[in-house]
């Protein structure tokens, strides 16, 4: 899934937080609800500015960050 034209940051909206372009609908918020166990299309329903894409999109994001962090043992 291709995400960089669906992922944006502006440090006027939302401090900065990657969030759903033309939305002011978080990464965050989207991985949140579906650890909660809200399904996608229940996502979907609860915000209808949302496509698959976007939700699909945003998990492809979150795997790049973590792919690319450093784990720091401590």
């Amino acid at each position: 899934m291709e995400y960089k034209n669906r992922i944006v940051s502006d440090p006027d909206i939302l401090r900065g937080k990657p969030r759903i372009k033309g939305t002011r609908i978080s990464v965050e918020l989207i991985l949140e609800k579906l650890g909660e166990g809200i399904s996608i299309e229940e996502l979907i329903e609860s915000y209808p500015n949302l496509t698959r894409e976007d939700i699909l999109a945003a998990i492809s994001y979150s795997a790049d960050v973590i792919k690319n962090e450093e784990l720091v043992e401590g």
